[in-house]
């Protein structure tokens, strides 16, 4: 895990627009132009954040954190996402991305890191509560990609505080 360079740009607009043109992670229709991913890089908010993933030279997925809204009372709330190259998923590489990442906001001061989740996820569901995100709200039917209406459900994690352990399962004397 390591910041994101200009090096790493066409790689991550690879597995971006692998997305855009097969998934649903993102609503993006289009894959945007190289200029969207520099100016990732050279946000100077504190809460802006672009990292990799990378294993033998080679780019496997990222990470990244922008504004949630452009409203000054959000400064310290930010919105995060992960992408892996399909071929590089079910490795721990998300939340490997996720905790580099997680872990700088945390130091940068943001108090709120929220994801918007397209469902049915199963997969980024489990990785998002692993991380310590709780869910929060679903917006049904709000985007339509591949001839189909899609739902959202938004995800948050505060970062003042450590996430909870998960709790145990019950004992049977618990209940007496």
């Amino acid at each position: 895990m390591r910041p994101a360079t200009e090096g790493d740009i066409d790689a991550v607009a690879a597995i971006y627009a692998t997305e855009v043109r097969e998934g649903t992670a993102t609503f993006d229709l289009e894959p945007p132009p190289r200029a969207k991913w520099q100016q990732m890089l050279a946000s100077a908010h504190p809460g802006d954040h672009f990292v990799v993933a990378e294993e033998d030279g080679v780019v496997l997925g990222y990470a990244y954190s922008t504004a949630y809204r452009t409203r000054g009372a959000y400064t310290h709330t930010r919105e995060v996402s992960v992408y892996l190259d399909p071929a590089a998923t079910g490795r721990g590489l998300g939340r490997l991305l996720y905790d580099d990442l997680l872990a700088r906001l945390a130091a940068g001061g943001t108090h709120t890191a929220l994801a918007c989740i397209t469902l049915p996820n199963p997969a980024s569901e489990g990785l998002h509560r692993a991380c310590g995100f709780e869910p929060v709200g679903v917006m049904r039917e709000v985007g339509l990609k591949h001839d189909r209406w899609i739902d959202v459900a938004w995800w948050q994690r505060m970062l003042d505080a450590p996430p909870l352990p998960p709790t145990p399962a019950p004992t049977p004397e618990a209940g007496r």
